[in-house]
């Protein structure tokens, strides 16, 4: 029986393995028919009258990220959609003569309300700077995508379509009645009134001063942006306020038409009609549409090798802060990427671009030290917060020279959180499983998820979550400048919009990347060449082999479907993590 399981298993290592082979040239021949595509040029280079053509549909990332595993083999290598290219697209487009104008074609736009704020900045620097037409259309505009149309001189909707202004809204989930039926609770260890981060896990519902701090960054972000569409469509702010408490905020294209929130009502055939109009294009033509991959590679081809010379490092900190692994802020790849930074001599100064609402408390200590070697070296640093700059992502951020804050950036969240899951109910009293515990000493075997926290562990573990918030404060206090009483006051885990932040004395100005970029090079007579970091230098094969296996591993687990078993592996996976975590609350902001 045994020699069949050893001959089976053997039989599965070698099919997949031989899978694995197969699967690897296939995705190399793919490949290179894509870089085959890529060097001929596309779609054959920038024209007279040409549209830059932004397609805002599908979420928006803070950096350009090649296609992945998926999308090759679906034939999907479109680039996506991206803050960065967008950036600097627009601002090239701005003094391009071969650019008449922008076409905002919008589709299921997703995107937080910062990074749409910063689109809607850049969209307006192209208009002013350039004097050139900005078009929208839309079958259905999503609200992400409208609040970025309403910038448009024109919007056109689809006689079938409709526009969606439905104000804002934070959802969080709670799951202590499904963790009480599997058997499975939380141990909570933590620091501040409002470090909401774990009423998830033990609560059925918010807590009242979570629901306060919510309530009052919810209302900050929809004054944000009933502002900045009632200025751009010139009504007031009430106004827009009763289209989203009218008809459950979704609004027919003629009832849009008719209230103002749109141009005019209108197929997209008859949109590209008028945009041929607006360039001189014969009907025979296609119409002289450029992507921002297109455009930036026909103007500038050489651009990704122009990493030469001194310069101004811009470096993307995005996701959970994490000890280790593949994605994030990975505290072990990020501490050595900022000390090379610090010693190269070519780096003159650094912009972080912080977009993460924190994570492992240890590797933000670490990263926050690195970046203090970087101070060192008497080279500028400062920080761009994106969506979210909250807890341990203001911890990363708080040693900045200057932090720049979108208006409704949520940052600030100082506070630290232990959370232990104990599983004793699930695991012996649900599955059957019993242990016996052979040991040395009395925590030998601590921290388990088949027994509780004794009360010296506990109190271990809240000296440990006390000494890191005592740590965190000063660090804050020092970075800004700040008593350390002062700092207590507006902590204690609570979540602040930029707006806010500002009047505190977390950030320095409201502004977005662009503008901290342009102050750190002004401000300190530097050069204005910026170089992008992490270079994208990893081995590509072992990337998409990685990729590969993690979706074979989503699959299995799909597989399970149980909820004692989800259960199990959410315990597990909150055991494995640093228990000491820096992190804002769960919540959904839409």
């Amino acid at each position: 029986m045994l020699k069949r399981f050893f001959i089976s298993m053997l039989g599965t290592v070698a099919g997949v393995f031989i899978s694995g082979v197969l699967a690897f040239f296939v995705i190399l021949m793919l490949i290179g028919v894509l870089a085959g595509k890529s060097i001929s040029g596309g779609n054959g280079g920038l024209k007279e009258h040409s549209i830059l053509h932004l397609r805002l549909d599908g979420a928006m990332a803070e950096r350009l990220q090649a296609p992945s595993l998926a999308e090759l083999l679906q034939g999907d290598t479109g680039a996506p959609l991206a803050l960065d290219q967008l950036r600097d697209a627009l601002g090239k487009a701005a003094d391009d003569k071969n650019i008449d104008g922008v076409y905002l074609d919008c589709g299921g736009f997703a995107a937080g309300v910062a990074g749409c704020e910063e689109l809607v900045s850049h969209i307006r620097s192209f208009k002013e700077a350039s004097g050139k037409w900005v078009y929208a259309y839309a079958d259905t505009y999503t609200q992400g995508a409208y609040l970025v149309a309403s910038t448009a001189d024109s919007i056109f909707v689809n006689p079938m379509g409709a526009v969606d202004v439905h104000g804002v809204a934070s959802v969080t989930p709670f799951f202590k009645d499904l963790l009480d039926k599997v058997g499975v609770r939380m141990q909570i260890i933590k620091v501040g009134t409002y470090k909401s981060a774990v009423e998830p896990f033990i609560l059925n519902e918010m807590s009242e001063p979570a629901r306060r701090q919510q309530q009052e960054y919810v209302d900050s972000i929809w004054k944000y942006m009933s502002s900045t569409i009632a200025d751009a469509r010139h009504t007031t702010p009430a106004t827009v306020t009763a289209w989203a408490d009218s008809m459950s905020g979704t609004w027919t294209a003629e009832r849009a038409v008719a209230s103002g929130m749109a141009t005019a009502v209108s197929y997209r055939r008859a949109v590209e009609a008028r945009l041929r109009r607006l360039t001189g294009t014969d009907t025979r033509d296609d119409l002289p549409l450029i992507t921002p991959t297109d455009y930036l590679a026909a103007t500038d081809p050489l651009a990704s090798l122009s990493s030469g010379g001194r310069h101004v490092a811009l470096l993307y900190a995005c996701g959970d802060i994490v000890d280790s692994g593949r994605s994030g802020i990975v505290g072990e790849k990020m501490v050595p990427e900022i000390i090379a930074l610090a010693d190269d001599d070519d780096v003159a100064a650094l912009v972080m671009r912080v977009n993460s609402g924190g994570g492992s408390a240890f590797a933000s200590e670490q990263i926050w030290e690195a970046l203090q070697y970087f101070k060192s070296k008497n080279k500028p640093f400062y920080v761009s917060m994106g969506d979210y700059a909250a807890s341990g992502g203001y911890y990363i951020s708080c040693g900045a020279d200057r932090i720049y804050a979108d208006a409704t950036t949520l940052t600030g969240s100082i506070g630290v959180f232990g959370m232990i899951p104990e599983a004793s109910g699930l695991i012996t009293g649900k599955a059957g499983v019993h242990f016996t515990t052979v040991q040395s000493n009395e925590n030998a075997a601590y921290p388990t998820l088949y027994s509780a926290l004794t009360p010296a562990q506990h109190d271990a573990m809240q000296a440990g979550v006390d000494h890191i918030y005592d740590t965190f404060t000063q660090r804050v206090a020092d970075g800004r400048s700040l008593p350390v009483d002062s700092v207590r006051s507006i902590a204690e885990g609570r979540v602040w919009v930029g707006t806010a932040a500002l009047r505190l004395g977390l950030v320095d100005k409201i502004g977005g990347l662009t503008q901290a970029l342009y102050d750190i090079s002004f401000d300190n007579d530097l050069p204005e060449h910026v170089v992008a970091y992490p270079k994208n230098e990893e081995n590509k094969w072992m990337a998409i082999l990685r990729e590969s296996a993690a979706l074979d591993g989503a699959r299995a687990a799909a597989g399970l479907g149980t909820a004692e078993i989800q259960a199990m592996r959410l315990a597990d996976k909150l055991l494995n993590q640093n228990p000491m975590q820096a992190r804002m609350p769960i919540t959904f902001v839409k």
